[in-house]
């Protein structure tokens, strides 16, 4: 019995080495926490006043139908290209099996006709795992990112689409809610979906110099942003899911230690009973 109480010390110390550890991963998830959910909830307004200002330029009626900008050139879609946006780094709850699930899912009808950039090892292992196409892999990017980390993976996704290698082009990320609640969400980036307009709404615009110039000057832009905002939710998706993943993990492994102490003290009670009955049934024969 006695080895069996060593055993269960042992045990309590590791358990109680493995909350240390989690508990300070919570803490140090929760500080970033704060500044990852400020910069993606201050950077939606603007990418969503951007989706709409492009969506409804590409409702109105045009002067020349034929001379369409590439990038709002809509056509049949038989082959398409992701943009997974996943972390780095796993202990982060049922966060990146959602994501990849959802993109997976998306993305199987098309098999060979479906291709992958993935932004984040998470989403890169898992699609390389199930035999997708990975186009492209950027990981390593900082938990405070700029406009300039997804100018790459903007332009491979332009170019694709520009080119005609793809007909269109999606974006999948974790949107975040609140701390308790992340969203898997899968967007069209490419091409640019237009607004349903009233008839009245159909005025047209006069470009200047012209509207091919403008809206080369403006889809890039455009593109950029929507990938660099769904990166910033992204982020605060997962610094939020490591710290509720992390937290609860510490609040199990202490409620394990107050079990295993339990049963310790349980254990040495019965120990100390058996050398009591053996030392008083001793004497009892001794006297005898």
């Amino acid at each position: 019995m006695a080895a069996s109480v060593r055993q269960l010390r042992r045990r309590i110390r590791s358990v109680e080495n493995t909350a240390k550890i989690t508990n300070a991963m919570s803490m140090i998830a929760a500080s970033k926490m704060r500044r990852a959910q400020e910069a993606a909830l201050s950077s939606r307004p603007y990418s969503d006043r951007l989706h709409d200002l492009l969506a409804d330029l590409a409702a109105q009626p045009k002067e020349d139908e034929d001379n369409v900008h590439p990038l709002l050139d809509s056509r049949e879609i038989e082959r398409v290209e992701m943009i997974l946006i996943t972390p780095d780094r796993g202990l982060t709850g049922g966060l990146n099996s959602n994501i990849n699930r959802a993109a997976g899912q998306f993305v199987s009808p098309y098999g060979d006709s479906a291709r992958v950039i993935a932004v984040g090892r998470k989403g890169r292992d898992f699609m390389i795992r199930y035999g997708q196409n990975v186009r492209a892999v950027f990981t390593d990017i900082s938990d405070r990112p700029s406009i300039t980390d997804v100018t790459p993976v903007a332009r491979l996704a332009m170019d694709s689409y520009a080119n005609r290698e793809v007909d269109a082009v999606y974006i999948a990320y974790a949107r975040f809610v609140n701390t308790t609640l992340q969203q898997a969400t899968i967007d069209q980036l490419l091409p640019v979906q237009p607004a349903e307009l009233r008839p009245q709404e159909q005025v047209g615009y006069i470009y200047e110099p012209d509207h091919m110039q403008v809206l080369s000057d403006l889809l890039p832009r455009y593109v950029e942003m929507q990938i660099f905002h769904a990166l910033l939710e992204g982020i605060a998706s997962e610094q939020s899911a490591r710290m509720v993943a992390m937290r609860s993990a510490t609040d199990n492994a202490n409620a394990m230690v107050e079990d295993l102490t339990l049963v310790m003290n349980k254990a040495r009670q019965e120990s100390i009973t058996t050398e009591l009955l053996d030392i008083i049934g001793g004497a009892a024969a001794v006297g005898a």
